[in-house]
């Protein structure tokens, strides 16, 4: 399989990964009309708070912990596009040779993030230091 070959089937699942989440999500929403909330006796308070702070498939992912990421919690893909997107860090990816974390606004960006990290690392750094005025290296 060629190097090509290989892109254009990553493209793909991913393509196909994103229509399913998207059809999964629009069934959630649907479904959330019908839901109860459980009873106050039978479910702890954080459930309960949850279920009614509930928005969607995407934010139900949220850390329990607020997770401090790299520039600021702001996704890397957005700092590519000269972009500053906050993200929640319910996508998030550690760098094995710095340890850091990076947030990501959504799973499509992760994914698309993990086909070259080095160089999408380079490129959001030196946007992050243009778009924030800072000198030197990203938080």
């Amino acid at each position: 399989m060629t190097l090509q070959d290989k892109k254009r089937t990553r493209l793909t699942i991913s393509l196909l990964f994103g229509c399913t989440l998207l059809a999964m999500s629009a069934y959630a929403q649907e479904a959330k009309r019908d839901a109860t909330p459980p009873l106050p006796d039978s479910e702890s308070a954080a459930a309960t708070k949850a279920l009614s702070e509930h928005k969607g498939i995407w934010k139900w992912v949220v850390p329990p912990a607020r997770m401090k990421g790299t520039f600021d919690d702001h996704d890397p893909i957005g700092l590519v596009a000269g972009k500053l997107i906050p993200a929640d860090c319910s996508f998030n990816w550690t760098d094995p040779d710095t340890h850091k974390l990076y947030c990501f606004t959504s799973a499509t960006s992760l994914v698309y993030f993990l086909d070259s990290p080095q160089t999408y690392l380079a490129e959001a750094e030196k946007n992050w230091r243009a778009l924030t005025g800072r000198p030197g290296t990203a938080r």
